[in-house]
């Protein structure tokens, strides 16, 4: 799926954009499970709105926002299963994070037409630090994403400034790092955007009469562990390919309460 100048682009810039990583029948396949998805999580009223919060945006915008969230989508819908353990992920994988490679956790982020939710800019890591940062995200497109509904932004090269203090929930102000001064990265659907956990990203809201939807897989090496425990969930750590050179952490150290 990709070549050595690739990998050289991700290490320097942050990021990468693969084509076609999905076909059409697969793209279809995760669209449909994940209007099912939503449908599922209304008929037990956990459908509730999961747009970001804090001061990023004058309130009476915030409450206009919607964004429909929901995480672990492989216990959803076995369509997910495969799509993080699929051969095209996996090639390019094994070649910007190393021949090892782990599950950390996903995610799918649904902006509605009009009124889709804004992501202000920050980095993954204060969610789920580690130590040796090779944590990334797969952000599987599922319609095509441009500026106009809200396609990612990200500031390349921003990765190697490291650990960035964040505010609020885990974002960057809004005054310092605006939208706007992020690189569009408008892709098609069945496009795969990988980025590191370190680099900034972000997206405007959707304004557009479309609905612009993703699906987000977390992956590391199988040698790098969490700095803190936090973000510990259930099938943590499923090798995507390769081995698991350490046998006493072939699973999160979890806690079932009775």
């Amino acid at each position: 799926m990709i070549k050595a100048q690739d990998v050289d682009f991700y290490n320097e810039q942050g990021y990468l954009l693969v084509k076609g990583v999905f076909n059409q029948t697969e793209v279809e396949e995760m669209r449909l499970a994940v209007g099912k998805i939503i449908d599922r999580a209304a008929q037990v009223q956990k459908d509730t709105n999961h747009a970001w919060q804090g001061d990023f945006l004058p309130k009476e915008e915030l409450k206009k926002l919607v964004l429909k969230g929901f995480h672990d989508v492989q216990y959803h819908d076995a369509s997910f299963m495969r799509a993080i353990v699929h051969a095209n992920m996996t090639a390019v994988l094994s070649q910007i994070i190393g021949p090892n490679v782990q599950l950390h956790h996903s995610k799918m982020l649904v902006k509605p037409p009009e009124n889709g939710a804004a992501f202000p800019m920050h980095q993954d890591h204060p969610y789920f630090p580690h130590q040796q940062h090779t944590m990334l995200a797969a952000s599987v497109h599922l319609d095509d994403a441009n500026v106009e509904n809200g396609c990612l932004h990200v500031i390349p090269g921003s990765h190697k400034q490291g650990e960035i203090p964040h505010i609020g929930k885990h974002y960057l102000n809004a005054k310092e790092y605006p939208i706007s001064m992020g690189t569009p990265c408008p892709a098609e659907a069945g496009d795969v955007l990988f980025f590191n956990y370190l680099t900034i990203h972000g997206s405007p809201a959707n304004l557009s009469d479309r609905t612009r939807r993703n699906v987000l897989f977390q992956y590391r090496s199988a040698t790098d562990f969490p700095s803190e425990n936090t973000h510990i969930n259930w099938g943590q750590g499923l090798m995507v390919c390769g081995e698991n050179p350490n046998f006493d952490n072939a699973s999160p150290k979890y806690k079932i309460e009775e």
